[in-house]
């Protein structure tokens, strides 16, 4: 899973031409992912004021707005992939415009058996 994270600051300062150039960038990038057969998924997220914090304690609900943790990063979007090998992944999200700005985590998507913890 390649984690793309941003920050209000960072999107801020981008220019009109610097937005257009990292939506262009990942249409090309999606379109190259999909050709090759590696896309399995992937999606921008909403803004972090949408988000909803839910937890059970004592078989009581909580909400709260906003993420769990208070950063000035937040998780924007992802992709989903199938790589042979975590540096084929990392090759991807380097080539993200993301990873310029803020960042681009790397993740392995933990299988049923659980051999990636």
């Amino acid at each position: 899973m390649l984690l793309i994270y941003s920050n209000a600051e960072s999107w801020a300062s981008l220019s009109p031409e610097q937005r257009d150039g990292l939506t262009t960038a990942h249409e090309e990038l999606s379109r190259e992912l999909t050709e090759q057969g590696l896309l399995v998924s992937a999606a921008g997220l909403a803004d972090p004021i949408t988000t909803r914090t839910v937890q059970v304690r004592d078989d009581t609900t909580t909400t709260t707005d906003g993420p769990y943790a208070e950063a000035k990063e937040h998780l924007a979007g992802f992709y989903l992939v199938e790589c042979d090998n975590i540096d084929q992944a990392i090759g991807y999200a380097a080539r993200m415009p993301d990873a310029e700005y803020v960042a681009v985590e790397v993740r392995p998507v933990m299988d049923m058996s659980g051999l990636e913890m």
